[in-house]
């Protein structure tokens, strides 16, 4: 019977690798999908309905075709880190191979899950550029800016924030544990933030903004991406808390006294929710990385976040160079302190891996960073 039944339908595909299973694929096609969503429809609507009525069709259409243009250049060129005269290859790909493609960034052991500083503060940072040199717009438009569609707004802030669960949910390539873990640290990050937001606002302007809720969801999600899988639940909350606030701060108190920043006109104070938002998530996550959920998910082994401190063997290889016989660089000899020629030396004595120049976390760890 099987020999009628064709191989794609088998339960083992002996062409198809390992990680290439049927679960882990199935999960990657919804995570893409999910994430499709966040771009088309979703900040289409959102940027169609967050600006005046005369931008709404081409804030909207502006989305749509640079989800098209970007998918395409993706998958011709910038997949392989080939040249093309655009800011997709000096931003993004840069930044991702750096990072996520064995550069200078992944030897430091920087820790970024789903994209914090690849994606966030990166376009944050981009978005302050170009609206610099693209100039303001005419003082009456920036004096009044209501959106045309609050209703629309809130539907496209929800196609965003549902889509986030794909794009911090496949960041692992599997649908495992870590999976689970980051799926429900972007939701806590997310919401509390948005509270915190909406709470900031009543507390400092007598009353809730629906625009300003939205802000501090996306301020939430950009915030937990760095992190997402490497934090635990408590952390996200944290996260949330200091999402919510701190990026209100630079745009409602902080931005209005910078003379630097009022030369800007950020229209959608993307500067605040992406740059500043990714920053802070990445800074809180070096901190609060969680050790085992870190060797879970990264390829440089031993990372963790600064609150976690190193491990006994590291205490132990920083108190001996620091009070030790380490300390003096050079002996009689001319030779650094060598335990197998110099005294003390037991002949039962091995030089462990915690216990070497580099470490076991030297090159393959990283504390807090």
């Amino acid at each position: 019977m099987a020999a009628n039944v064709s191989t794609a339908y088998l339960e083992s595909l002996p062409t198809v690798p390992g990680w290439l299973n049927k679960g882990d694929n199935a999960w990657q096609l919804i995570a893409a999908t999910l994430v499709a969503v966040q771009g088309m429809p979703g900040l289409v609507i959102l940027y169609g309905s967050i600006v005046k009525k005369k931008w709404a069709v081409n804030s909207a259409f502006m989305a749509l075709y640079a989800f098209a243009a970007v998918l395409l250049l993706w998958v011709l060129v910038c997949y392989k880190m080939a040249f093309v005269p655009l800011w997709l290859i000096f931003s993004y790909t840069v930044g991702a191979f750096s990072l996520w493609g064995g550069g200078f960034l992944y030897h430091w052991g920087v820790i970024d899950f789903a994209g914090g500083y690849v994606i966030h503060l990166s376009s944050g940072v981009a978005g302050l550029t170009a609206a610099y040199w693209v100039g303001p717009r005419m003082q009456c438009d920036k004096e009044r800016f209501p959106p045309n569609n609050v209703v629309l707004a809130l539907a496209g802030a929800g196609l965003l924030w549902t889509g986030w669960s794909g794009f911090n949910g496949g960041a692992p390539y599997a649908a495992n544990i870590d999976t689970s873990i980051a799926v429900l640290n972007t939701n806590i990050c997310a919401a509390t933030s948005l509270l915190m937001w909406t709470s900031l606002d009543v507390f400092y302007f007598g009353k809730p903004s629906v625009i300003g809720a939205i802000q501090g969801m996306i301020t939430g999600l950009v915030c937990i991406t760095p992190g997402a899988g490497v934090v635990q639940a408590w952390a996200a909350i944290v996260m949330g808390i200091l999402a919510g606030s701190i990026p209100w701060f630079t745009m409602m108190i902080l931005h209005k006294k910078s003379s630097l920043l009022q030369k800007v006109d950020d229209t959608l104070g993307v500067f605040h929710t992406h740059a500043v938002a990714g920053i802070l998530g990445g800074t809180l996550t070096g901190l609060l990385a969680e050790p085992h959920l870190c060797d879970m998910v990264l390829p440089v082994k031993g990372s963790r976040g600064v609150v976690y401190g190193g491990t006994d063997d590291e205490l132990l290889m920083g108190d001996d160079a620091a009070h030790g016989e380490e300390a003096y660089a050079l002996w009689g000899d001319g030779e650094r302190y060598d335990a197998s020629k110099h005294a003390g030396y037991s002949p039962n004595y091995q030089q462990t891996p915690t216990r070497s120049l580099i470490g076991e976390t030297g090159r393959g760890g990283a504390v807090g960073v």
